[in-house]
C-alpha cells in the first residue's frame, strides 16, 4: 500500500508577545510562548516534563530518584502540592520530612532539572477531598470558587508554599519554570484569575502560568497557558463500559487536543466548555497528563503495558504535540493521615475508591523506585527529543491524504509527518493499541511532499509495518555536515567522540533498515561486513543518493562516513533491544553513550555513574562510548573489559559473592472465609471492601522479615483474591487491589520488630468490578512468595 503526505507551506511566523507570560528580565536562557511552540535562549525549546509526588516519596531517596527521572529524559519534575499533606489540622502547617518542598525543589536545581509546582489548591491526584483539608470543606460549601471565606483559607496556604520556594524563581536563577494553577476547573475562569493574582501577591513568580484544559475549560483570557492530557486507560469509568473511545483516539493522528474523558466523573454535566479550537491559535499544544501509567480503583483496575505508553506518546509528538509532560512518572505512597486516611474515596463522595496507601500507578518508575519497561519506551522517545527536539517544535503536524475513518477503523494504517517548507522532517507510524491488535501493513512506502523541496518517496523498496510497531523516521535529517535523506530507523541521539560525531539509529523490530544518504555531503564511507551500498543516481526525485542496505542492526552495525566538508560522522544503527538500553549523561567528565540493561544513574556533581540491578543477578555491564582513558573503578567489585562492536563494555564481577537470601518464610495463619458481600457507594459503583472484613473473612499469612534488610529489597508476592492488604502490629504498611499482576512491598519502607501479616480477600462473584484476563472468584491466596534485592554499584572515574 502507497500512503501519501502533502506538507503545507508553514503558516505565517508564530504570534509573539501576545500573550501576558514573561520571563524574569534577569534570565539568561529567557522562556518566552509563541502561538506555535515554545523557546528558551532564543531557540525553539521542547520540555519533557514528569510528575512526582514529594509528599508520596521518602525524602532520604528523593535525590537519586530525581536522577533516575533525568536519566530517562525528563527536563523538567511537576509535582502537586498537596495541601492536606500539609495543613491536615487548621494552623498545622508542615514542611518536615516528606514534605520538605523547598529541599525537593532545591535537589531538583542542584541537578539542573527545572521545577514546576501545580499549587492548587484543589488538585485532585486521587487525593481525600481533592487536597483540601477537611477543616476548608467543613468551612465552606463553596469551594473552588472566590467565596470569601474559602479565599480567607487560601491566602495563607499560598503565603506558606511562597515562603518556601522563596529565591527559587528564575530571577533569582531558581528551578521554577512555571506554576499551574487549580486543576480541572472548568466554568469558573475568574476564580483562576483570582488565585493566580493571589499567588502573585504571595510572591510566586514564573514565566508560565499553566491550566489544565481538557472537558472545554474557559481560561481567563490569555493568562494561563492551556495543557492537555491523554490516557491509554482509567479507572474512574464504569467497570462494564469496556475500553472508552476516549482512550481509543490518543492511538490515532489527529489534531485535536482535547480529551473530554480526563475528570468527566468529575465534572458537572451541565458545563458548557469552550471548544479547545478557540485556543489553537494563540497556544502551542502542550500537555502535562500524558499516561505514563494509570492508577487502580475498587470497582476498575486496568493494566497498562510499555507499548501503550510508548505508542500514547510518541503518537502525541506526531500529532503537533511541543511539550511532552507525564502523570505519572514516578509512583509513590499515600502518607498515613493524623486524622483520617488520605485516598480518594466513597467516604468523602468521590466515585472512585482507591487504595488507601498505594500510588503506584503504574509508572515508569514504580511506588518503590522500580524500573518498569514503560520507562525504556519513554527514554528512547526522550534522547530524540534532547537532540533533535528543536527541531521538531516548530514543525507543523501534517496528517496524510488517506486517513482512519472513525476510532474503529483498525485497517488503515496510522501516521503523520511533521515537517518543514524546505523538506525536513519526521515520519512517525503508530500501529500499535491497547486491547485491539493492529494488523500487519505489507507492501509500505510513504511518499511526502513538501511545498519547497522535491518529494521524498521511501524506502526504496516497500516493507512490512508489522503489528505492535510504532517509529519515527527521519528526513532530510542534517548532522554534522551530513544529509540523512531518509533512514528507516528512528534517531535516538548523537554523541561527541574524539572529533566525530555518533549519531545513534534505532532498528524497528521485523524491518530492515535502510539508510539513504545524500551523496552530496559524502566524501567517502566505509560500511560492517554484510551491508549492501547502491549508488542512485537521477532518483525520480533528481537527488543523487547513497543506499545502504543489508544491515545487520546491533553494537557493530558502523558506518563510518567522511562529509564534502571535512567532517566525520559514524552512524551506528542498533536493534530494536539494545536501543532500549540506551543512555546518554554526563559521566566521568564527557558526555557519553550507555548501553545497559540495568538502571543507570548519572551524578555529575559527584563524578559518578551509579547503576542499580533490576535482577537478583548482582553483576552488571555496561558498554561505553567514548570509552573514558582507564576502566572506571567499582568498590567491592573488579571490572572487566572487553569490545562491545563500537563500544567498549565493562563487566563487574563482585569481589565476594554475596549469598542468596533464604527464600521468605511464608505460613498460612487462617483460610479465607466467605467473600463480603459487595457494597456500592457514589453513582452506583462498587465500594472497597470495610476495614471490619480484613479481620473476619480474609486469608492471613505472615512473612518474616530479616532485619535489617538489604538496601532495596522488595517482598514479591503472587496472589490471587479481590483486596489485600499487609500489617505489621496494628499498622497497616501496604495495600492492593487485584489486577493480575504481582504486589511488591518495600523492607526498608516497614517498622522493625513484628513480623509481616498479610490479610487477602476473596472476591464475590457477584461483584461488580473490571478486572483485566481471567477473573478468579472465592480464592484468596498467595501463592509465592519471593525476595527481589537488586544491588547498587558506583562507578567511579579512575
Amino acid at each position: 500500500m502507497h500512503h501519501h503526505a502533502d506538507v503545507p507551506a508553514s503558516p505565517q511566523p508564530p504570534l509573539r508577545g501576545h500573550l501576558p507570560l514573561a520571563d524574569a528580565p534577569a534570565a539568561t536562557d529567557p522562556i518566552e510562548v509563541t502561538s506555535r511552540w515554545l523557546t528558551r535562549g532564543g531557540r525553539p525549546w521542547f520540555p519533557v516534563s514528569g510528575e512526582f509526588h514529594y509528599s508520596r516519596y521518602p525524602a532520604r531517596s528523593w535525590e537519586e530518584e530525581l536522577l533516575k527521572m533525568k536519566a530517562g529524559g525528563i527536563t523538567a519534575v511537576a509535582s502537586y502540592v498537596i495541601w492536606i499533606h500539609h495543613e491536615e489540622t487548621e494552623g498545622g502547617v508542615r514542611f518536615d520530612g516528606a514534605r520538605d518542598l523547598r529541599r525537593f525543589a532545591l535537589l531538583c536545581a542542584r541537578h539542573g532539572l527545572d521545577f514546576i509546582p501545580r499549587i492548587g489548591p484543589w488538585s485532585h491526584a486521587e487525593v481525600r477531598n481533592g487536597g483540601l483539608p477537611d477543616w476548608v470543606s467543613a468551612r465552606t460549601a463553596a469551594t473552588r470558587t472566590d467565596d470569601p471565606a474559602y479565599l480567607a483559607a487560601v491566602h495563607p496556604w499560598f503565603q506558606a508554599i511562597a515562603a518556601q520556594l522563596h529565591g527559587l524563581d528564575r530571577a533569582n536563577g531558581g528551578p521554577i519554570v512555571a506554576i499551574q494553577i487549580e486543576n480541572e476547573l472548568y466554568d469558573q475562569p475568574g476564580h483562576l484569575l483570582t488565585l493566580k493574582r493571589m499567588a502573585q501577591e504571595a510572591g510566586l513568580s514564573a514565566p508560565l502560568w499553566t491550566s489544565t484544559a481538557w472537558g472545554g475549560v474557559q481560561l481567563p483570557g490569555d493568562e494561563l497557558l492551556p495543557l492537555y492530557g491523554g490516557y491509554p486507560e482509567t479507572f474512574w469509568t464504569e467497570a462494564d463500559g469496556g475500553w472508552p473511545d476516549t482512550c481509543r483516539k490518543h492511538f490515532f493522528f489527529t489534531h485535536q487536543r482535547d480529551d473530554e474523558g480526563i475528570g468527566a466523573d468529575l465534572r458537572p454535566t451541565t458545563v458548557r466548555g469552550t471548544d479547545p479550537e478557540a485556543y489553537a491559535d494563540r497556544f502551542p499544544w502542550a500537555t502535562c497528563e500524558l499516561g505514563g501509567g494509570m492508577a487502580v480503583s475498587y470497582h476498575r483496575r486496568p493494566r497498562v503495558e510499555a507499548a501503550d505508553v510508548g505508542a500514547l506518546g510518541l503518537t502525541k509528538i506526531g500529532c503537533g504535540s511541543v511539550w511532552q509532560g507525564y502523570y505519572m512518572f514516578h509512583g509513590g505512597t499515600n502518607p498515613t493521615g493524623e486524622l483520617t486516611t488520605l485516598q480518594e474515596s466513597h467516604a468523602t463522595a468521590y466515585p472512585n475508591d482507591l487504595p488507601v496507601l498505594t500510588y503506584d500507578f503504574q509508572a515508569p518508575l514504580g511506588e518503590y523506585g522500580q524500573y518498569r519497561p514503560s520507562y525504556d519506551e519513554l527514554r528512547l522517545q526522550h534522547l530524540m527529543l534532547a537532540d533533535f527536539g528543536s527541531t521538531i517544535a516548530p514543525m507543523e503536524s501534517t496528517l496524510p491524504d488517506k486517513r482512519p475513518q472513525g476510532q474503529h477503523d483498525r485497517d488503515t494504517l496510522r501516521w503523520a509527518v511533521r515537517g518543514a517548507d524546505d523538506g525536513a522532517g519526521f515520519l512517525f507510524v503508530t500501529n500499535h493499541q491497547p486491547h485491539e491488535p493492529l494488523p500487519d501493513h505489507p507492501e509500505t512506502t510513504f511518499t511526502v511532499a513538501f511545498p519547497q523541496a522535491p518529494p521524498l518517496t521511501l524506502p526504496s523498496t516497500p516493507v512490512t509495518v508489522p503489528a505492535g510497531a510504532y517509529f519515527c523516521w527521519p528526513l532530510r535529517l542534517d548532522v554534522a555536515g551530513l544529509r540523512l535523506d531518509w533512514a528507516t530507523a528512528q534517531p535516538v541521539c548523537t554523541v561527541a567522540d574524539d572529533g566525530r560525531t555518533l549519531l545513534v539509529l534505532a532498528a524497528t523490530d521485523g524491518m530492515a533498515p535502510e539508510l539513504a544518504l545524500d551523496a552530496r555531503t559524502v566524501r567517502s564511507y566505509t560500511t560492517p561486513p554484510g551491508a549492501t551500498v547502491t549508488d542512485v543516481t537521477d532518483s525520480a526525485d533528481g537527488a543523487d543518493r547513497i543506499l545502504i542496505t543489508g544491515l545487520r542492526p546491533g553494537t557493530d552495525a558502523l558506518v563510518e562516513l567522511e562529509t564534502t566538508g571535512g567532517g566525520r560522522i559514524d552512524v551506528l544503527v542498533l536493534d530494536a533491544a539494545s536501543a532500549r538500553t540506551a543512555y546518554r549523561g554526563e559521566a566521568w567528565g564527557a558526555q557519553r553513550l550507555v548501553l545497559c540493561a540495568d538502571g543507570v544513574v548519572f551524578d555529575a556533581a559527584a563524578d559518578e555513574v551509579r547503576v542499580h540491578t533490576r535482577t537478583a543477578d548482582p553483576t552488571t555491564s555496561l558498554s561505553v562510548l567514548p570509552a573514558p582513558h582507564r576502566p572506571p573503578k567499582v568498590p567491592g567489585a573488579t571490572v572487566k573489559e572487553s569490545g562491545d562492536g563500537a563500544l567498549i563494555r565493562y563487566t563487574l564481577v563482585p569481589d565476594t559473592e554475596a549469598p542468596a537470601p533464604p527464600a521468605p518464610a511464608l505460613t498460612p495463619l487462617r483460610p479465607a472465609g466467605r467473600p463480603p458481600a459487595p457494597a456500592t457507594g457514589v453513582l452506583g459503583r462498587a465500594s472497597a471492601p470495610a476495614d471490619e472484613h480484613y479481620d473476619t473473612a480474609a486469608a492471613v499469612y505472615r512473612v518474616d522479615v530479616p532485619h535489617p534488610a538489604p538496601e532495596g529489597t522488595l517482598l514479591r508476592l503472587h496472589w490471587t483474591g479481590d483486596a489485600a492488604r499487609a500489617y505489621v502490629g496494628e499498622e497497616l504498611v501496604a495495600d492492593q487491589f487485584f489486577a493480575g499482576r504481582p504486589w511488591d512491598i518495600a523492607l526498608d519502607r516497614l517498622p522493625a520488630g513484628d513480623p509481616l501479616e498479610v490479610k487477602v480477600l476473596p472476591l464475590a462473584a457477584e461483584a461488580k468490578v473490571y478486572i483485566p484476563g481471567e477473573t478468579v472468584h472465592g480464592v484468596a491466596e498467595i501463592r509465592e512468595a519471593e525476595w527481589s534485592t537488586p544491588r547498587r554499584w558506583t562507578f567511579r572515574r579512575s
